[in-house]
């Protein structure tokens, strides 16, 4: 069984700024539609398995956080990432989902912190938990040579922090739907998981893939501005010329463009770039890229594609 679907969300705390862009199979090839917004997540799961039909295979991804620190996991007294998930149903995470105002409120059982500036510092988080700041990086967050270390998934502050957006896709998406899904890697490799009806959801990093593409760091270019998002669209449309299996002409004046002049072009950049990254994984192109190691598979998942 093969995937029929494919569709990578850029998410975002803002629905306005969530935007999928998919891939349906076509014979032993792909044919890609314009990145368009993600609409109601609540039925997210349901529209796209439509679209998949009923026996397809639907992969999902994600670029926020899909897994646990396993240093905290072992904190919390259960076995795995999707027992965790189940018991979010529990009282005892009852508050798991707001963000602690203060210092006082962090806890094991409602880690993420904080609120809002105004003398906060990670060592609080550290100090409540009881846990070293590399304790709080899963593997796949850790610095790689064309990166620095991310930003820990309980820290809510900065530009580049991803755990309020965590917490909306857990939310809205992952536990409402959990019996319904299949997590890559937890539940298995790619192939274990490509069952007739599944639904799959991997998480995903377009910066990865702009390496993959080929897009260098020098000269410096913004995705945020059209400008920026044209300069390197000789790497998109490489990739494409590179792959006659997969028909992106849809998507050729807009990558041409830079994605608009409006602000949501970096959403639908970003979500047509990890497609394509999505598609070389699924293609066997590039591997899936999980780490031979226990915590990985139980507790800390990883970054589609993301070689270990």
């Amino acid at each position: 069984m093969s995937v029929t679907i494919i569709a990578h969300c850029d998410w975002s705390i803002d629905r306005k700024k969530r935007w999928m862009c998919l891939a349906a199979r076509n014979g032993a090839g792909w044919i890609l539609s314009t990145p368009e917004p993600v609409g109601d997540t609540y039925d997210l799961i349901r529209r796209l398995r439509r679209r998949a039909g009923a026996d397809g295979v639907l992969l999902l991804g994600f670029d926020f956080p899909i897994g646990l620190p396993a240093a905290y996991g072992r904190v919390l007294g259960l076995t795995d990432f999707r027992s965790f998930l189940r018991s979010l149903a529990d009282q005892r995470f009852a508050r798991w989902f707001d963000v602690a105002g203060h210092r006082g409120e962090i806890s094991i059982d409602r880690p993420f912190y904080p609120m809002r500036p105004g003398g906060t510092q990670r060592q609080h988080l550290f100090d409540a938990l009881g846990l070293r700041g590399k304790d709080l990086l899963r593997l796949c967050e850790r610095a790689t040579p064309d990166r620095g270390d991310a930003c820990m998934l309980f820290w809510t502050l900065g530009g580049n922090q991803v755990g309020k957006a965590a917490l909306a896709g857990w939310r809205e998406v992952i536990f409402p739907n959990l019996e319904k899904l299949s997590l890559w890697p937890f539940d298995g490799t790619l192939r274990d998981l490509m069952m007739p009806g599944a639904a799959v959801v991997a998480e995903t990093y377009p910066g990865d893939v702009y390496g993959q593409l080929g897009i260098p760091r020098r000269p410096v270019w913004s995705k945020r501005k059209q400008d920026g998002r044209r300069s390197v669209a000789s790497h998109l449309m490489r990739w494409l010329e590179n792959r006659p299996h997969v028909d992106g002409s849809q998507l050729q004046s807009l990558i041409s463009d830079g994605f608009g002049n409006g602000k949501d072009g970096e959403d639908r950049f970003d979500a047509t770039v990890g497609l394509l990254g999505m598609i070389d994984v699924v293609d066997g192109r590039r591997g899936e890229g999980v780490p031979e190691a226990d915590d990985v598979k139980a507790w800390e998942g990883w970054i589609l594609g993301q070689q270990a």
